[in-house]
């Protein structure tokens, strides 16, 4: 009985990344190859892995390799591997979706910015699809290891794609590329050699390609009494498949170090920085490390890749092996090669091994040893290419501009959200981290360190002050840092949901404890004077706060004179041990159920507002304006911090009914 051909549409968002890369992302188009032997190479480790366990897998194919096949009659290039294959559900899963999200925003980026980003399409590992770069026509035959059944998915990037039943010999997958007629030159020999060697020399698998050479018949003659010779077939290694991790680091340049990256990553970026080590003693590993030189777009997502992966003597174990890798390092990709784990080691049983922890440990501690010198080595000069220059086009080469960069500052910007959770999960690591943390201040430009906040204290500071907000605009022009600025002291300027808890666990740097400038009292070393000044200042208006708290009623907990404000009427605190209204408003919008917090309100007895308010509320006549006052005192604190009052209408009416009564007062 003949089965039917199977069409299918894409997933709207390959459809749409589709089209961008066929016909715009014209640029370097020769990694289409690196994508598909990458590719390869996975589908031969996967292999490897389950024949640990099921034993006849491989059969009397134990050799595992990928080969190239040019067919320069045909027009065809042909990507061969004997791997772990594909079924039919995962033909349609694999190269007709992308499962990753974001897909769709990514799609909209490209169209957005020129088109022209390849650097983009690595962030969703969907390098399948840069085949289209060079193929109008692409032919995938597979065959799932363990069945006799094979598949033939075929597409032109227009009309989605068909699926069928085929044959195949044996396992593996041919991917065959129906090239366009501007891409011949990836059918020569010298070419293909060239773009292995630069891009895949060091996968681990042999690469053959297929050439043709001239080889003598026998002892035969032609005419002239040459020996005489035919075309024949034959295969050749073309890379040194030697794992780039196990050579000496004086034997690697820095290029291959960065297309290993990039194999590894399908990214289409460098790295900004990597790091080659050995370790010997109680335990024998090898490891490469790379920090990746953009955040991908699913960074924060549940299924965001760990982007560590575990051999065992070289063989394939694990990949995205994340108890090898901390949370708070989840941004960090590598390889890591130990002697210690047997080599049969099932996945269940890394979780198991102690020897894992060890391994763990040499991971934070390289990690960690590498961001601390890239940290220390401040600004440098690099060259990089000029942003929409097209001269490439036409056969010129881009032009580039030296510009200055501070590597650990792109580092922090990109992936410090996330490195800042190693001071609450990482207790053993918590003040390396903190020597590593960076936020924007009060005071100075860019990103500032503790350690470098600490070195600017005045020697009559004691504390490290901080204020979290929505946002650092927000947070530089909080009221709660007008007393802190009259004394020059800087404050910290925090805008992340997650730096409460961060200063939280971390209590204390260079044995200064960590302050918040809108918690508590504000402890400011006041002298005996200010303090005896300010009990005088609470007994004198004490008709007025016990008027303001019956007018608030449950919306504060206190209403209290202070020294904290020197420019603002009034602002809210929270108390020493409450959360920040910033994170409240985030949990809450994320779900969580928190109990409501009645803050404090404090007023500033030296302003203008505060003394006029005290008068109005020695005149019974008066009361209404009182109340009213200390709704508006209410909202305006409110806003400062970057919060709505609960009844924004009812506060614009406040305003607009004080503002006519001066407008009246004005005319009058």
């Amino acid at each position: 009985m003949t089965q039917q051909v199977e069409q299918h549409a894409f997933q709207a968002e390959v459809d749409e990344v589709l089209s961008i890369v066929v016909n715009s992302l014209y640029s370097h188009k020769e990694v289409f190859l690196r994508e598909l032997i990458s590719n390869a190479s996975d589908a031969l480790d996967k292999l490897s892995f389950r024949a640990l366990t099921e034993h006849g897998l491989l059969g009397d194919d134990k050799e595992l390799h990928i080969d190239l096949i040019p067919s320069e009659d045909a027009g065809t290039l042909t990507i061969r591997d004997n791997g772990i294959g594909m079924t039919h559900d995962e033909l349609v899963q694999n190269l007709g979706t992308i499962a990753k999200s974001g897909t769709k925003q990514l799609a909209q980026q490209l169209a957005a910015e020129g088109k022209k980003d390849i650097s983009l399409i690595g962030k969703f590992g969907v390098g399948f699809y840069a085949a289209f770069l060079v193929a109008d026509k692409v032919t995938v035959t597979s065959r799932a290891a363990g069945s006799d059944q094979a598949w033939m998915w075929v597409s032109d990037a227009k009309s989605g794609f068909t699926i069928e039943p085929s044959e195949r010999e044996a396992r593996g997958t041919n991917i065959i590329l129906h090239l366009k007629e501007d891409a011949s030159e990836f059918l020569r020999e010298y070419e293909l050699r060239n773009l292995v060697r630069r891009y895949s020399d060091y996968v681990r698998h042999p690469i053959r390609l297929r050439v043709e050479r001239q080889k003598p018949v026998g002892d035969e003659k032609d005419e002239k009494g040459n020996p005489k010779t035919e075309k024949v077939q034959e295969w050749e290694t073309v890379n040194t498949a030697s794992a780039l991790w196990t050579r000496p680091k004086g034997e690697v340049t820095e290029e291959q170090y960065h297309d290993f990256y990039k194999h590894l990553t399908h990214e289409w970026t460098d790295p900004l920085a990597y790091t080659h080590f050995k370790v010997e003693g109680t335990q024998e590993l090898t490891g490469l490390l790379f920090v990746p030189g953009q955040a991908p777009m699913d960074l924060f997502s549940n299924k965001q890749n760990k982007g560590v992966r575990l051999y065992v003597k070289r063989v394939f174990i694990k990949e995205d092996c994340e108890e090898l890798l901390p949370e708070w390092l989840r941004f960090m990709r590598g390889v890591i090669d130990t002697e210690d784990l047997a080599l049969n080691v099932s996945r269940e049983t890394v979780q198991q091994e102690r020897v894992t922890a060890g391994i763990k440990k040499q991971v934070v501690n390289k990690t960690l040893t590498l961001l601390e010198e890239l940290a220390e080595e401040g600004e440098t000069t690099r060259t990089e290419p000029v942003e929409d220059d097209e001269s490439d086009e036409e056969g010129g080469e881009q032009r580039t501009v030296e510009v200055k960069i501070h590597r650990y500052h792109k580092f922090w910007s990109a992936f410090g959200r996330i490195l800042k959770e190693g001071v609450h999960y990482d207790w053993n690591n918590k003040e390396r981290v903190a020597k590593l943390l960076r936020y924007r201040s009060s005071t100075a430009d860019g990103w500032t360190s503790l350690q470098e906040y600490v070195d600017r204290m005045p020697e009559e500071q004691k504390s490290i002050y901080y204020v979290i907000a929505e946002s650092v605009d927000t947070a530089r022009n909080s009221p709660h840092l007008e007393a802190l600025r009259k004394r020059g002291y800087e404050v910290l300027l925090m805008a992340d949901p997650v730096d409460e808890w961060v200063v939280e666990g971390l209590g204390k740097f260079a044995d200064k404890p960590l302050v918040s400038a809108a918690k508590g009292a504000l402890a400011l070393d006041d002298t005996e004077e200010e303090k005896k000044e300010l009990e005088a200042q609470t007994t004198l208006f004490s008709g007025l706060i016990e008027r303001v708290k019956g007018n608030l009623g449950d919306h504060v907990a206190e209403v209290r004179m202070t020294h904290r404000l020197t420019d603002s009427p009034a602002c809210l605190v929270t108390d020493e041990h409450g959360m920040s209204p910033y994170l409240e408003k985030i949990l809450r919008q994320n779900g969580q159920e928190v109990p409501g917090q009645k803050r404090i309100l404090e007023l500033n007895p030296d302003h203008e507002v505060i003394q006029r308010l005290q008068e109005l509320a020695k005149d019974d006549a008066r009361s209404a304006e009182v109340d009213t006052w200390s709704q508006l005192l209410f909202g305006q604190a409110l806003v400062a911090e970057g919060s709505l009052p609960a009844d924004p209408a009812g506060f614009a009416k406040a305003i607009t009914t004080l503002m006519r009564r001066a407008s009246d007062k004005g005319e009058g």
